[in-house]
């Protein structure tokens, strides 16, 4: 059985979208450097860290938009992260806060928790879950 180990998130201003997730998630993003290597602008790479090495998840990275941006109200065509996090309401607070957008409201899914849907600031979609067996 093969796993995702590692996410990338495509972005026209990965500086942008970096401060993006460190304030929603409190991420670490940092620009990946090689000490004497000139990285071209278009390739340079940010490595996100999503939680400590002993916690289950992945950690991925940012990287520049190779192509032409998310259109509004088009379908989702690529794999959506979905987050976990201790409060959905804090967190929509956050994701708005920080230059994001609710695209999906808060909705129970019975016996698991919360889910809701948002985009960054690059237009890329994403999900956020709370935790709640109540829920539903």
């Amino acid at each position: 059985m093969s796993r995702v180990v590692h996410f990338e998130i495509h972005a026209a201003d990965p500086e942008r979208a970096a401060a993006f997730y460190r304030a929603v998630f409190d991420w670490e993003v940092k620009e990946w450097v090689i000490p004497g290597v000139q990285i071209p602008n278009e390739n340079r790479y940010w490595m996100a860290t999503t939680g400590a090495d002993a916690v289950p998840g992945i950690n991925g990275g940012v990287m520049f938009r190779r192509g032409a941006p998310p259109v509004e109200g088009q379908p989702v065509n690529a794999y959506v992260c979905t987050i976990a996090v201790a409060s959905l309401d804090e967190s929509l607070q956050r994701v708005v806060a920080a230059g994001g957008k609710l695209a999906v409201p808060r909705m129970p899914i019975k016996r698991i928790g919360w889910l809701a849907y948002c985009k960054d600031t690059e237009g890329n979609i994403f999900g956020m879950m709370q935790s709640d067996p109540s829920a539903g």
